[in-house]
């Protein structure tokens, strides 16, 4: 399977499977939203396509995205194989 096809066969739900229960709890609860902190890695939920980005000031909200400091290193390298770096 080439890459592109890797990509676009990603799931919001596959990269969500990858996160532990607290992990899941603590990035699902509003009032817990991560927030994007400028130089932050994440992945945009709507467009894992992308790959893993960097918080820059126009990055996108933070409803839409799991950022690297909301999981543990073991998760994010988990994800990292998954989406890969964009």
């Amino acid at each position: 399977m080439s890459l592109d096809r890797k990509k676009e066969a990603i799931t919001r739900e596959a990269v969500l499977a990858l996160l532990s229960d607290a992990e899941v709890a603590k990035v699902s609860r509003a009032e817990d939203v991560p927030r994007l902190i400028e130089g932050d890695e994440y992945v945009d939920l709507e467009d894992l396509a992308a790959g893993v980005k960097q918080v820059h000031e126009k990055s996108p909200r933070a409803s839409h995205t799991l950022p690297r400091s909301a999981v543990s290193e073991t998760t994010w390298a988990k994800i990292i194989a998954v989406v890969g770096r964009g």
